[in-house]
């Protein structure tokens, strides 16, 4: 016998707790109007009849039946009792929960704030200002704007429902910014029209402008592809060479002409890109951060100006590999913007006409471990042979097509995301796969229902919500007063199913990792129903649905943090600390990037709402040989791939040495005493533990702490 609880999950029958409740509500009226034990007994009989029948009656259902057998038998005092502990339980669910929150932020002590997003700091006012109004959205989401049942899932660890702390506005999640429309048809920020620039270093300030104006309009990141700037630097080019004629028509030779214009150029090419990566580290949107961007490298020999792409991309590099002084005047690696560099047949290291772009950019990661790495070979097999940008958040749009038949990406946007705790599915399916995929069906229902929240509070808007978006062409043309209803369908836009655990999941129904070919199978049969369920609900809504494997460092903790309260230490599960991120492999496995790769890469290609994977190459600095082979590898064989390292790095002050343990039990660097951990790369050290740290019986710190990077 089955009943369903307020946050949905499907329980076990306990008549014990009707008798409890029923008997805590004796005890607050006179004898006389007591419920008799046979009357009691009753009430269970009424409401086990119902259950055996095959319902699954839920919590409010049996409490109702309650309610009205205590009417019937005249027991209106006690049935009065009754209602009240009702009302009074309701009332303690939606109670007001952001005050502590909000004086613990003040006082800096709300440490999961502090974890959640290593690009804010909370101690800045402008900050704080953003995470007390995060507060006031994420009480007022759970008590009013969602569903009760989808609350509670949330607080359970069912599911996540990501960035609640933006829920109560109309704004969205990623997107891809259309530059290209932006510049050369002009926009308008604050009121004020941009014109299409007439230079490559205006075209930079300008771009600069509008990231920081999309991203004070919406939560999640935002991409823009590079080579919509090359048309700038061919028009310096251009302008220079016409003032030289103006200034010294045949006074001058083509030749001299030629190399000062190659100066000239190269000078705004610097200047340009310095523009960017000092604008994007310095300019703080309305949330109290920097804009969480992504540049995309992509060398499209289709383009007209791909050699000045090439180009800009080098001084992109270039400047990356130099770093960016912080306030002691110390190079450091810059967290934005965030670099994707495509490997294609002309850089992919095998003799193409652009490796040369490509070793550069395996310095860059050796030294600063970005940029990141996309296969256009395997892009092009799994999104209909396109090639296109991440989001800032790496999920992926689905192809779409507009009314000429013509793919597009750019001017297209990510609704928002719910994540699925598999982990805790499998807890409670003990092994039993009848079990567990029941459950799993629920589970996405409730999942579901929760997507469905997040893109039917986006229903009705108008553009006159943000401009910069929707009427001046960072998503559309649209005029004053219009809903954008219609981006909202058809695949446009997509809306997006995380998942954490799955080798955990693995784990507790096979008793071994999805490496292994026992686990393996399993686990790909998760993903592809996973993915079939996306397609249904796509199909069922025209709603661009899509499976996401996100890299969500937090919520792997939060997910393990939960359950560990809840069912205890499970030994390779929730005594860990922590959950795996996705599909990836557990970091303590013995794997070769390469194995890693290729493994992951099945389920990547399942994936297709974004995915990443990461490889670990110690000391990058002195294996950049190693690092040239990763890449050549990532080109052949996976869609998408990073490089971690494991020495130990502080990004305030540079130094690559050890990172220690202070008396005060904090991580500190020796050279400029940066305390937060956010801002420093640990060694992982011993076993690879990645719970929490402690002291052990001699007092001593152990140094076992999970690798991490802004």
């Amino acid at each position: 016998m089955k009943i369903q609880k307020r946050d949905g999950r499907i329980v076990d029958y306990e008549a014990e707790k009707i008798v409890a409740a029923i008997k805590k509500a004796n005890n607050e009226v006179d004898e006389s109007e007591r419920a008799s034990d046979a009357l009691i007994n009753l009430i269970l009989r009424d409401v086990e009849l119902e259950t055996a029948q095959g319902k699954i009656l839920t919590v409010e259902h049996i409490q109702d039946m309650i309610e009205e057998r205590l009417v019937e038998h005249n027991k209106y005092t006690l049935s009065k009792k009754y209602i009240v502990y009702r009302y009074q339980r309701s009332l303690l669910r939606k109670s007001n929960t952001t005050d502590e929150s909000i004086l613990k932020l003040i006082r800096n002590e709300n440490k999961e704030l502090a974890e959640e997003n290593s690009n804010k700091n909370t101690r800045l006012a402008s900050t704080q200002r953003d995470y007390i109004a995060g507060e006031v959205s994420r009480d007022v989401t759970r008590r009013m704007l969602l569903p009760e049942h989808i609350s509670l899932a949330h607080d359970n660890g069912v599911l996540h429902f990501h960035d609640a702390d933006y829920f109560i506005q109309p704004i969205f999640n990623c997107c891809l910014i259309n530059i290209q429309d932006m510049l050369d048809n002009g926009t308008s920020i604050n009121g004020k029209m941009i014109e299409s620039p007439k230079s490559f270093q205006v075209a930079c300030t300008v771009t600069t402008q509008i990231i920081a104006a999309v991203a004070s309009n919406q939560y999640g990141g935002q991409s823009v592809n590079i080579k919509h700037l090359g048309k700038y630097l061919r028009r310096s080019r251009d302008k220079f060479m016409r003032q030289l004629d103006e200034e010294f028509g045949d006074q001058m030779s083509k030749e001299d002409k030629d190399r000062v214009v190659a100066l000239r150029v190269r000078d705004e090419l610097k200047s340009g890109v310095q523009t960017i990566q000092y604008q994007i580290n310095t300019l703080m949107t309305t949330n109290g951060q920097s804009p969480f961007v992504t540049l995309f490298l992509h060398i499209d020999e289709t383009d007209p100006y791909v050699d000045e792409t090439v180009e800009i991309i080098m001084e992109i590099l270039r400047q990356r590999i130099e770093g960016t002084k912080n306030e002691k005047g110390v190079y450091v690696t810059p967290a934005f913007p965030k670099l994707v560099y495509v490997l294609d047949e002309n850089n992919c290291l095998k003799g193409g006409k652009y490796d040369y772009v490509t070793e550069l950019a395996a310095e860059c990661s050796a030294k600063r471990m970005y940029p990141d790495y996309i296969s256009a070979k395997k892009m092009r097999e799994n999104y209909e042979g396109n090639v296109f940008s991440p989001m800032g958040c790496r999920s992926f749009l689905s192809p779409w097509k507009d009314e000429n038949g013509a793919y597009k990406f750019e001017g297209r946007f990510n609704q928002g995301v719910v994540s699925l705790n598999l982990p805790q599915i499998g807890i409670l399916a003990e092994g039993d796969e009848k079990r567990f995929w029941k459950l799993l069906d629920e589970r996405l229902d409730l999942c579901f229902e929760a997507l469905m929240c997040r893109h039917k509070a986006l229903q009705g808007i108008t553009s006159d919500v943000s401009p910069i978006h929707w009427q001046y062409g960072a998503i559309a043309r649209l005029k004053k007063g219009q809903t954008i209803d219609h981006l909202l369908t058809g695949g446009y836009s997509t809306i997006s199913l995380g998942y954490i655990g799955l080798y955990e999941l693995t784990y507790l129904m096979k008793g071994v990792s999805h490496t292994d070919p026992n686990g393996e199978e399993f686990a790909l049969r998760v993903m592809k129903y996973l993915k079939e369920t996306t397609a249904r609900w796509k199909k069922e809504t025209n709603i661009g649905f899509a499976l996401y494997g996100t890299p969500a460092e937090s919520l792997c903790y939060r997910f393990a943090r939960i359950d560990r309260e809840k069912f205890g230490d499970i030994p390779n599960v929730t005594d860990k600390g922590y959950y795996t991120n996705s599909y990836h492999v557990d970091v303590r496995e013995k794997i070769d990037a390469f194995r890693k790769f290729a493994f992951e890469s099945r389920f990547q290609n399942l994936s297709l709402g974004g995915a990443i994977s990461y490889v670990e190459i110690p000391n990058l600095t002195n294996n950049i040989d190693a690092v040239k082979e990763v890449i050549k590898y990532i080109y052949d064989n996976i869609q998408y791939g990073e490089f971690n390292t494991k020495s130990d790095y502080c990004h305030v002050c540079g130094y690559d040495g050890e990172i220690l343990i202070n008396d005060q039990n904090e991580w500190e660097c020796p050279q400029c005493h940066n305390k937060d951990h956010s801002k420093m790369n640990v060694t992982r050290r011993t076993c690879g533990y990645l719970g929490e740290n402690f002291w052990n019986a001699g007092k001593t710190k152990e140094i076992k702490v999970r690798v991490t990077h802004l």
